[in-house]
């Protein structure tokens, strides 16, 4: 009979690529890790894994119970879930995983919140959207709140994962206190030509979606000041050193010195959503997080399209 411990260790190692890596991730040492998986082949009764002296690989029967063990340990969770949907109370730990500006923005509320949900332990930390989905995906993290800057509203259930949408982060101006468009009263792109602008790096989605807002309103930036994340670019614009266009959550608590301005018509930013795992659905722990998250998007950016 297969062991579903094993079952998550060659799951774990089909998403994260080594022995090595998989056992840092889940706390085992690779020694530990690789004799695991030497017995689930011994149970399973092939070969899972093409071993080098530096290196393995899953084999194609290695890849078809990956497969398998998704549906397997889905089905568990699901199981899981159910019985917790028992509960009187909502209890247990549930790990989010957020970009910075939304674990910034969203954790205040959401903690304030859960006091009165002294039995759920809430763990929050900062990954990419794409690091925080695959780790939903594995089972290391309950929640991942992602951004996304396609324009494009994604589905509701993709494969295992369930995504909510949160809310629409548009982008806005922010500019020093002493700067000449701090007292206007509406800001036009195409005023914004001469300035000196702070951006994030070339990889990140919000330079590039200031640089595509530029270039539609006939603008060549010139980007002398380029930093990663914004927290840096919010810092130096209240610092005076230039102005730069950034999503709305990422300065709506005015922890910065700046003075923000909303465009005269509406800019494109981003959609946040929620990604769970399906099956952990019916956890009463991760839906009270899950409810939690849509009111405080709600409430930090005034938007009341969200999920049911």
């Amino acid at each position: 009979m297969l062991d579903p411990r094993r079952l998550r260790l060659l799951y774990e190692f089909a998403n994260r690529g080594s022995i090595a890596a998989t056992a840092d991730a889940l706390g085992y040492t690779a020694s530990a890790v690789s004799q695991q998986l030497a017995t689930l082949e011994k149970e399973a009764g092939v070969s899972l894994l093409d071993r080098t002296a530096r290196s393995a690989a899953l084999t194609d029967s290695g890849q078809k119970l990956v497969n398998h063990a998704a549906h397997i340990l889905g089905a568990i969770e699901a199981a899981e879930s159910d019985l917790a949907a028992q509960e009187e109370v909502p209890q247990g730990r549930v790990v989010v995983a957020a970009y910075p500006s939304a674990a910034v923005a969203l954790a205040p509320p959401v903690a304030h919140r859960l006091r009165s949900h002294s039995a759920i332990t809430l763990e929050l930390h900062q990954a990419s959207a794409a690091e925080s989905t695959a780790q939903v995906r594995s089972g290391d993290v309950d929640i991942a709140l992602i951004d996304d800057w396609s324009g494009t509203r994604r589905r509701s259930e993709v494969g295992s994962l369930s995504f909510h949408f949160l809310c629409h982060d548009p982008l806005v101006l922010v500019v020093p206190r002493d700067h000449p468009l701090a007292d206007a009263e509406s800001i036009h792109l195409g005023e914004l030509g001469d300035e000196s602008w702070i951006a994030t790096l070339e990889s990140e989605p919000a330079r590039r979606a200031l640089e595509r807002l530029l270039r539609g309103a006939g603008i060549t930036p010139y980007m002398q000041w380029q930093f990663e994340g914004l927290d840096t670019v919010l810092t130096l614009v209240a610092r005076g050193l230039g102005i730069s266009i950034v999503p709305e959550m990422a300065v709506r608590d005015r922890r910065y010195d700046v003075v923000v301005h909303d465009f005269d018509t509406p800019i494109v930013g981003r959609d946040v959503y929620a990604v769970h795992r399906t099956a952990s659905a019916h956890r009463p722990a991760v839906a009270t997080v899950l409810s939690l998250l849509r009111t405080a998007a709600r409430s930090r950016l005034g938007n009341k399209e969200t999920d049911a």
